[in-house]
């Protein structure tokens, strides 16, 4: 066999042992991080919670996790008769407004919950880090991104 095959052979397999190892090692730390974390860990870290912060928070979540899960049901509820309606005919016919009207006083429902959830939760947290956390979640939750602004005619794309 001649060298610079040799040496091109050994290469692609250096590089595959490589690309393995490190295949694995990415896994196994992902695997041992996603152990340790859970759905809420995120807080503590992006706004500096200590302990008992953060148990507070914890706290008040559980709380809420039980009526927003009721809500989430009847909102599932709604939308599966909203389908019927829709499916009984071509139109939208008083029945299907009547529907999305009960829906979207579910959805506003919803949102309200949500939002007094996040001022409570805000409000276990410090001064500063609350407000950036309520702006967050109002901003993510409501949309006060600017989207229904950018698509008006007066909007112009501005936020």
């Amino acid at each position: 066999m001649n060298r610079p095959l040799v040496i091109f052979l050994g290469v692609l397999v250096l590089g595959a042992a490589i690309f393995t190892g490190s295949y694995f090692a990415g896994q196994r730390a992902c695997a041992n991080m996603m152990q340790g974390a859970d759905d809420l860990s995120w807080l503590q870290t992006e706004f500096h919670l200590s302990d008992a912060e953060m148990a507070h928070v914890r706290q008040l979540h559980e709380g809420y996790l039980p009526q927003c899960m009721k809500l989430c049901a009847k909102i599932a509820a709604k939308k599966d008769e909203v389908a019927v309606a829709l499916a009984n005919g071509t139109n939208v016919t008083a029945e299907v407004q009547k529907k999305l009207a009960e829906l979207g006083e579910l959805h506003a429902q919803c949102q309200a919950q949500m939002l007094q959830h996040f001022v409570d939760v805000s409000r276990a947290m410090p001064p500063e880090e609350g407000r950036q956390y309520l702006a967050e979640m109002e901003r993510i939750t409501i949309g006060f991104d600017g989207v229904e602004q950018s698509m008006s005619p007066s909007g112009h794309g501005n936020n």
